[in-house]
């Protein structure tokens, strides 16, 4: 009789329809008490599907005994039962049946068709397997908006952005340029249970972050991609950097001087200064704009030159030291110096010289003094030949008369010591 009050439940109405459905339940039910079947399985699986789109509902058996099918509603009214559907809404289609499935899409899902949906098995005791259907409803277009368009450096500013009519609550994400940022968000359920979420950043911006996007991400199961930027607008007091034009190297008695300042800054420097600290500009240095051009220079000039930039934020300066060296030699002078210079350097070349062969010449002389006294200490004892053969004598007077060469020869033998 339950199956006779959902299938009344039905848009149908048609007598013969339910008296049909009761003959099949109750044939149904009589065979499950019969024969039971204890293995069966029923399965049915979550759905979620995105609002306006088609959400597909299955109910699949193992081991299925010719046990009927039926798919039910949330309201628990047969939506089909085998192929047959009574219910009157053609958004339900039939996919697939056969002994295993009975597969069913329903289209242009709206939140109404959230719920449960039950699949029946009639077996002894008869199966229920559900299959809850969520519909997803995207945000719309992110806001973002900032507690004021332009700030200026080192101070905070605060970035709200809100996503709306959402469901479930999306979740807000921050990035700047590469690098994500963590913000405060709070959700808010609105009349017709849809959510509302707002999310705050705050930061103290730079001078680096003038031009730079700050972007708001929306994550959300029904939407990729979804998110909203603004470019930050920071105002920086100036930098100012001073460049010498002329001269290139060191700076000498007479010559020009010319300084370029370099000044930039948003908005951009309203006005450029030159002034000599601790003293007053060269009367006759000439200021043209950024620049300062001072010819002639002398010592009196030394000290340290300052650019003063500023704008609507604040100011800064640069500094220059300016220390004047003594005036280039002339031409004539300087050739004289190197004439000079090269006079110098032969009589050096010469000296050198000689002092090279005087110490030769000592060196030898030093040399011979020392082999004479080496000589003359080791004179040595030698024979002559002039009594050879008078070993042989009687006597003295023999000796001397048998003499080799006599007394004849001894003026002719002479011998000399070097």
């Amino acid at each position: 009789m339950k199956q006779v009050s959902n299938m009344a439940n039905t848009s149908n109405g048609s007598l013969a329809t339910l008296l049909l459905l009761f003959t099949i339940s109750a044939a149904i039910h009589t065979g499950a008490a019969q024969f039971p079947v204890q293995s069966q399985n029923l399965i049915a699986d979550n759905v979620s599907v995105v609002e306006g789109e088609t959400a597909t509902i299955s109910c699949r058996v193992k081991n299925n005994d010719d046990s009927v099918i039926q798919l039910l509603n949330p309201n628990r009214q047969t939506i089909y039962f085998k192929d047959v559907r009574p219910l009157k809404d053609a958004r339900f289609q039939l996919v697939n049946f056969s002994d295993n499935e009975l597969r069913v899409s329903l289209s242009n899902v709206s939140l109404s068709d959230e719920g449960r949906y039950v699949c029946q098995l009639y077996t002894d005791p008869p199966q229920e397997a559900y299959a809850d259907i969520t519909v997803l409803i995207p945000p719309g277009n992110p806001i973002i908006e900032s507690r004021e368009d332009i700030v200026s450096e080192g101070n905070e500013t605060e970035i709200t952005c809100t996503s709306m009519g959402s469901k479930p609550a999306a979740t807000i994400r921050w990035m700047k340029g590469d690098k994500e940022l963590k913000g405060k968000s709070k959700v808010e359920t609105t009349y017709d249970k849809m959510f509302t979420v707002t999310s705050w950043l705050r930061l103290t911006v730079t001078r680096e972050d003038d031009g730079v996007p700050v972007v708001c991400i929306v994550d959300h199961p029904a939407v990729k991609d979804f998110q909203a930027q603004k470019y930050l607008e920071v105002q920086y007091k100036p930098e100012v950097k001073i460049v010498v034009e002329f001269p290139s190297g060191p700076i000498r008695e007479g010559e020009n001087l010319e300084l370029t300042c370099q000044a930039k800054g948003k908005p951009e420097p309203q006005q450029v200064n030159w002034v000599r600290v601790e003293d007053d500009v060269p009367s006759h240095a000439v200021i043209t704009g950024s620049d300062l051009f001072i010819e002639n220079l002398n010592k009196s000039y030394n000290g340290t030159y300052r650019c003063v930039a500023s704008n609507s934020v604040g100011e800064a300066y640069d500094d220059y030291i300016l220390f004047v060296r003594d005036a280039a030699p002339s031409t004539e002078a300087a050739a004289h110096d190197s004439q000079a210079g090269t006079e110098a350097q032969r009589s050096l070349d010469h000296a050198v010289i000689g002092g090279v062969v005087a110490v030769v010449v000592f060196a030898m002389l030093c040399l011979l003094i020392v082999l004479g006294r080496y000589f003359a200490r080791h004179k040595g004892t030698y024979f002559t030949h002039e009594a050879k053969g008078a070993d042989d004598a009687a006597d003295a007077d023999t000796a001397i008369i048998n003499a080799e060469g006599g007394h004849n020869n001894s003026d002719e033998k002479k011998e000399y010591y070097i």
